[in-house]
């Protein structure tokens, strides 16, 4: 398995990515379909295609303000159309070689991508990354707006899931696990994310 690759839930025209919120945003989001108040505006917002990096960040909906999973289907156009031009949060020498480059780049980006290590249905570090995204303020409102075509509170899934692995049901909880599969990423857009 690569170390850096996208694994995600997707079909021919979108893409389910992940993220955690309080009850108060996430109702509203899956009741309306759309995302907005008190959802910000005007701060960056971080999208993860990997169901089981989010479990582990949220500790399977537990944390205090990420009590709801919501999982929102986006658009490859616009998936791609972000991760083309997106920078990387740290400065790697092999994809920014010039000196100065990435503080550059970095100031004026408008999507922001991270590799965190990936986690095993039992929450354990994996060998292989998974692929953070970072919408800027800048361009929340194109998300939000044009980007999202469904969005799905999956709370009782992940509640459900995460009774199973407390019994000890790994196999049970391990059926239940949204079908991740490597994304095809287009060749340019592995350059700028340092996959190749």
């Amino acid at each position: 398995m690569n170390q850096y690759e996208i694994r995600a839930d997707y079909n021919k025209d979108s893409i389910v990515v992940y993220q955690a919120f309080n009850s108060a945003i996430a109702k509203v989001a899956a009741e309306t379909n759309r995302f907005q108040r008190p959802f910000s505006m005007h701060r960056m917002t971080w999208i993860k295609p990997s169901f089981l990096w989010l479990m582990a960040r949220s500790q399977w909906a537990q944390k205090s303000g990420q009590e709801h999973i919501l999982a929102i289907r986006i658009s490859r156009k616009h998936w791609e159309e972000a991760l083309s031009q997106a920078i990387l949060t740290s400065p790697e020498k092999h994809v920014y070689p010039k000196k100065g480059e990435w503080e550059s780049l970095f100031e004026q980006a408008k999507v922001h991508v991270q590799w965190d290590p990936e986690y095993s249905i039992r929450g354990n570090k994996l060998n292989h990354r998974s692929l953070q995204v970072g919408i800027s303020r800048h361009l929340i409102r194109e998300y939000v707006e044009e980007w999202v075509i469904d969005i799905e509170d999956i709370t009782p899934l992940v509640r459900k899931i995460h009774s199973h692995l407390r019994n000890g049901k790994v196999k049970h909880a391990q059926k239940l696990l949204p079908t991740e599969k490597v994304y095809p990423t287009p060749t340019h857009i592995k350059k700028a994310l340092g996959m190749s």
